[in-house]
């Protein structure tokens, strides 16, 4: 059996998990540098080259790229399932900040919520609820 953990690369982690665990709630657990590997060098010291953290419940890890610069793509979402409608409707709103609405979250013919936001720094993003039964 396998476990599947997201991992993102940023060009600043550290600010990156800080608008996470804000966004949907959660803590950084753990941060290791560059200054901890041997023989670094000293430019890079200070970078992120393991995070790990919750968001939302989820477990993440995260680091700086400092060896190639970050290039997002359309072909790989986050996607986010909550259970609570106004949850989903906040948290939606909050990984929104500074980015951008692609469709905005709403009811679908499916029977749950559904929304794409592209945040920030350019993570997709889908926001949905579970499916309920029409009535």
């Amino acid at each position: 059996m396998a476990k599947l953990t997201p991992y993102i690369f940023s060009e600043d982690a550290r600010t990156q998990a800080e608008f996470y665990t804000n966004a949907l709630g959660g803590e950084i657990l753990s941060v290791m540098t560059f200054a901890q590997a041997p023989n670094v060098d000293e430019q890079l010291k200070d970078k992120v080259m393991h995070m790990s953290l919750i968001a939302g419940g989820i477990s993440f890890f995260m680091s700086d790229s400092p060896f190639q610069p970050i290039e997002r793509g359309n072909g790989m979402h986050l996607s986010l399932e909550f259970d609570d409608e106004a949850e989903a409707y906040s948290r939606f709103d909050k990984l929104a900040e500074g980015g951008k609405v692609l469709d905005a979250l709403k009811k679908q013919f499916w029977g749950s919520l559904f929304g794409l936001v592209e945040d920030k720094f350019g993570v997709l993003w889908q926001v949905t609820t579970e499916a309920k039964p029409a009535e």
